[in-house]
């Protein structure tokens, strides 16, 4: 997973816990929000994603954080929130999409990703 964290905050520009931390807050949503088949390819597809989505998405955070991106109507404004509440920017947060979904295609290929991004509403926009 090193790589792929190295690569977004190389490439965005963060550090890397951030970037670690917003891959997995990101990967997370998109496997709350996306179609299960797909999605699930794709996270198992990159190495140690799935480890990334449990860290950053485990039980703990289920409750509180299920019900806050509830209150703010959930989806990537939600999303969105989440990460500029880590210090990122907007340039920075569709940086870190597109180039965690660049990752994506490499290792699961690009109808898979294709399929994610056709099925959450507003992603497109950012990647």
């Amino acid at each position: 997973m090193n790589d792929l964290v190295n690569r977004v905050a190389d490439n965005v520009g963060i550090d890397p816990v951030i970037a670690e931390k917003a891959i997995g807050m990101m990967l997370g949503f998109l496997q709350r929000e996306a179609a299960d088949g797909p999605v699930a390819r794709m996270i198992e597809a990159i190495p140690g994603a799935s480890d990334l989505v449990a860290q950053y998405n485990g039980e703990g955070s289920g409750g509180l954080l299920g019900g806050l991106m509830n209150a703010m109507g959930g989806g990537v404004m939600a999303l969105g929130q989440q990460l500029m509440s880590q210090g990122l920017g907007m340039s920075e947060i569709t940086g870190l999409a597109k180039e965690t979904l660049a990752v994506a295609r490499e290792h699961a290929g690009d109808e898979v990703v294709d399929e994610v991004v056709a099925s959450v509403p507003g992603l497109s926009q950012f990647v």
